[in-house]
């Protein structure tokens, strides 16, 4: 199955060249602060793309899907979404979680330790492709300016902010695909023990979208 992989489109969806594929899997940040809006225009673009399959999770952009869970997946017509939940497609198992650490006011804050373990703990053995918002801990997750207005947050330059209990879960499950975002300046592919990690952010800090879809071919 050819997967193709974004993220971080903040409303910048149209601005992106797609390439076709089996399955498209948008890890989430779909919108600029959660607006009705980018949410349908978002579900019109999916509706004109060509993939037979497309899978979207939330980020902490998107406070429709936090605040009202009914009507943002009511608006999400050409897509399914997962939120703690998976699905299994053309026989790949698929789970998607909007969650990351605790910063500042976004949405799916949860703090690190245990409220985020209890989340990957429902992450099940045999998931084939992982999407979850924010990045495990050390892979893909390094911010590169001191004001990292990827997460809203300041940090020391060079610092790896991603999720150490993310990083237990993957470690311990081993799925083949691992989809992600969130750090947008830490966008890349690694391979590491079996996983293909992917940080699909489409924009970069100035929140243009100049980074190319990633294609992974499972």
């Amino acid at each position: 199955m050819r997967v193709v992989c974004v993220s971080d489109t903040h409303n910048r969806h149209a601005d992106l060249e797609v390439p076709d594929g089996d399955l498209l899997v948008h890890a989430g940040d779909i919108t600029r602060h959660g607006e009705r809006e980018d949410v349908a225009s978002l579900d019109a673009w999916l509706g004109a793309l060509p993939h037979r399959h497309k899978v979207v999770i939330a980020g902490n952009h998107d406070f429709l899907f936090q605040n009202e869970p009914p009507a943002a997946r009511r608006l999400l017509r050409n897509a399914t979404y997962l939120e703690d939940s998976g699905t299994t497609l053309d026989g790949l198992r698929i789970w998607g979680s909007p969650w990351q650490p605790w910063f500042f006011d976004w949405a799916f804050n949860l703090r690190r330790g245990e409220p985020l373990r209890k989340k990957w703990d429902l992450i099940p053995e045999g998931t084939d492709v992982l999407v979850t918002h924010g990045p495990p801990h050390g892979i893909l997750d390094q911010v590169k300016k001191v004001t990292s207005k990827a997460i809203g947050l300041v940090t020391g330059q060079g610092d790896h902010v991603g999720c150490e209990e993310l990083l237990a879960a993957v470690t311990r499950l081993r799925p083949r695909l691992h989809v992600f975002g969130h750090i947008h300046e830490a966008y890349g592919v690694v391979e590491r023990d079996g996983t293909t990690f992917v940080n699909a952010s489409s924009c970069d800090l100035g929140y243009r979208p100049v980074n190319a879809p990633v294609v992974v071919d499972l």
